[in-house]
């Protein structure tokens, strides 16, 4: 898009901003009690405030502003505004923000970790994990963001030559959950700034603070100010706050992760503007354990992918399916590695990660605030249990039996979801037909944990669509406009 000389002259002292700009070392605001608003710590319309907790104690880390629609307006005004300078940007330009996003999040770890462990309640280590997945996200657009490369079709006539270009989709509305209260902002940002859109995020309202840190990053890195906007808002306005965000017109883009329920509501919310949207929803993963498998592999898989984060990430193994010949051999392998790993606490202690026969655990933990539950396995799980047809959420294995493979592919694809499945075979020929077979968008093959910033991250059937992170992250945030010139 053309520039005028205001324009222009905007764009160079963002740019000296930027080129000049040293990051001295200093100490995070970990708990602010401001939003972030058209590049300025600002309280709400209302003056209305919530308060934040820490949920392994259940005290109060502070409060935060309880925003409206009038603030979120503010915030999507403001994000217009910026839109016309960051677009302008060369990718190259913005590629030297991303990185510099990435080397704070390198230079800060240590304190944006504490504040996921304070809000969220992880243990520090696995909060110190989300920040260095958080970097990547910021250093894979920053190189990402170089080549937004568009084509150069053929043409069928003489006197006609066919282009298509890459622009940005526009202002982009984020709904972010709180189980990786960083990283989640951290996939959809990145990706959204390395196109040239501008965000307004809306954070869940139990983790509001690594969105409130980010926006002390972005300060610090020269990002033009209405380019990132968070709006903090309580419970009870969330619903007026989503639906306004997704029918604003304006607005050119929802990415939502979350409940696959919250997502049909956002998906309707946006009709009536026709908005692009993405959506990465509930999951219910399988893990399957064939025959075949190393067990002693498969019960490590399965302790990384079933109890990472407290067993609340929506690709964590949900649906647990042994094969009858090692079925007990397996429990007894899986219950003597759960007794060994697995420590309940205060996520700032070292150590700390965490229907049918219950074969350990089972109860909530009265420790602390109350809010801990045991690490459970049961065993003797059929599928007409709710627990083997439901998102689980937590640190529970639920473990079925299977005889054949026919078998676990079908009771693996019985849910209407489809975001992860993972199993584990040393049969090669079995490894390439259930791969192929399981209704997922990810697979891992002997593996417990797929998730990086390198592989597209989504889902199918009412588990999503559309991709995060990898080369086809940025397409999701981008526009194809195809130009046809006459000569």
């Amino acid at each position: 898009m053309s520039q005028s000389k205001d324009e222009q002259s905007a764009l160079s002292c963002n740019l000296v901003q930027i080129s000049s700009h040293h990051c001295s070392a200093q100490h995070l605001d970990l708990f602010p009690n401001k939003t972030y608003i058209g590049g300025k710590w600002t309280d709400s319309l209302s003056s209305k405030t919530f308060e934040v907790l820490d949920p392994a104690k259940n005290t109060l880390l502070g409060t935060v502003p309880d925003c409206n629609v009038e603030d979120l307006n503010l915030a999507i005004n403001s994000a217009n505004s910026a839109f016309q300078i960051w677009s302008n940007f060369t990718a190259e330009q913005r590629s030297k923000v991303l990185r510099k996003l990435y080397d704070l999040h390198v230079q800060y770890k240590q304190q944006l970790a504490e504040i996921i462990t304070h809000e969220n309640g992880k243990p520090l280590r696995e909060s110190l994990v989300e920040i260095d997945s958080s970097a990547k996200s910021y250093e894979w657009f920053s190189e990402e963001a170089k080549r937004a490369y568009g084509d150069v079709i053929p043409s069928p006539a003489p006197n006609k030559r066919f282009l298509v270009v890459k622009q940005p989709v526009g202002i982009c509305g984020f709904i972010t959950p709180w189980n990786f209260p960083a990283y989640m902002i951290a996939r959809k940002t990145a990706a959204a700034l390395a196109a040239g859109c501008t965000v307004v995020i809306k954070p869940a309202e139990d983790t509001p603070y690594s969105a409130l840190a980010l926006c002390q990053l972005a300060e610090m890195a020269g990002l033009p100010a209405g380019c990132l906007n968070v709006v903090t808002t309580s419970r009870s306005n969330t619903a007026q706050i989503g639906k306004a965000l997704c029918e604003n017109q304006l607005v050119k883009k929802i990415s939502f992760t979350g409940s696959t329920a919250v997502g049909k509501i956002l998906l309707q919310n946006s009709a009536s503007t026709v908005k692009k949207v993405q959506m990465e929803l509930g999951g219910n993963a399988p893990f399957i354990v064939f025959d075949s498998a190393d067990i002693k592999k498969a019960v490590s898989g399965l302790m990384a992918s079933k109890f990472r984060n407290s067993g609340q990430t929506c690709v964590c193994a949900n649906r647990i399916f042994v094969q009858e010949n090692i079925y007990d051999k397996f429990i007894l392998a899986l219950a003597e590695e759960m007794k060994n790993q697995l420590k309940v606490g205060h996520g700032f202690e070292n150590d700390v990660t965490q229907g049918g026969k219950i074969v350990m655990g089972g109860a909530k933990c009265d420790i602390l605030g109350g809010n801990f539950f045991e690490p459970t396995l049961i065993s003797d799980v059929n599928n007409d249990m709710e627990i083997s047809r439901e998102e689980i959420f937590g640190p529970v294995a639920a473990i079925m039996k299977f005889k054949t493979e026919e078998d676990a592919v079908r009771l693996a694809n019985s849910v209407p979801v489809g975001l992860a499945g993972y199993f584990y075979s040393n049969d090669i020929s079995q490894i390439w037909r259930v791969a192929e077979k399981l209704e997922v968008g990810m697979v891992g093959v002997n593996e417990g944990i797929i998730s990086t910033i390198e592989a597209p991250f989504g889902g199918i059937k009412e588990s999503g669509f559309g991709s995060e992170g990898s080369k086809y992250g940025m397409n999701e945030y981008l526009n194809n406009k195809f130009i046809c010139m006459g000569i």
